[in-house]
């Protein structure tokens, strides 16, 4: 089978999240949402509703996030991959210093699956070995951008797609099946402690 690799930077452009310098000031009338690296995660996409409400730093025009983009964590234990969905942002939006942003510029992967694929241990792998500091660990830019990326076929990056859906469907399902467990036997072991109330005979 032959096997197609890439550097990240050959199929795509990577930028640092907008500046902000310290803290993030939050303006309740703002005219824009900043998605942080607690408003994100794989499984979910970006909490809009949590972002909260900021200000560019300047005056010209922030590069706003677009569906379709991917945001790569440079800080912390994971730098996890993050899909782009502006479909329900009620505001234009941009990425937290903490972000890279990553946008395709070629039509031979989809965005999903790009994401997805960052997310896999090889890349994860790839990033543990190239972080930098002990305590904050953190990748630099050059980093990402010279990540080893393998491209598929559509068709089989589809299949890959629809494979990783019924597996999160399938966990999903295990994890509530859990909770409906736990909360039975935690009902059982009310209702005993309710009878000891009753006076031995």
């Amino acid at each position: 089978m032959k096997r197609f690799f890439v550097k990240l930077n050959q199929i795509a452009t990577i930028s640092a999240g907008h500046p902000y310098r310290g803290k993030i000031p939050e303006i309740d009338s703002g005219s824009m949402a900043v998605v942080q690296m607690r408003d994100a995660s794989p499984e979910g996409g970006v909490d809009w509703s949590a972002c909260l409400r900021s200000e560019p730093t300047s005056k010209k025009e922030p590069d706003w996030l677009q569906t379709g983009d991917i945001l790569v964590a440079a800080r912390g234990s994971t730098n996890y991959a993050v899909l782009v969905d502006t479909g329900l942002a009620s505001l234009p939006a941009v990425a937290a210093p903490h972000f890279y942003v990553v946008r395709l510029h070629s039509e031979a992967l989809s965005p999903e699956f790009l994401a997805w694929q960052l997310n896999q241990s090889p890349c994860q792998r790839y990033f543990e070995l190239h972080a930098e500091g002990s305590a904050a660990k953190s990748i630099r830019r050059q980093v990402l951008e010279e990540a080893p990326i393998g491209i598929p076929s559509l068709a089989r990056q589809a299949a890959i797609m629809k494979m990783a859906h019924s597996l999160r469907e399938e966990r999903n399902l295990m994890q509530q099946l859990q909770r409906n467990g736990e909360q039975i036997m935690q009902a059982i072991a009310a209702s005993l402690l309710e009878q000891s109330d009753q006076p031995a005979k």
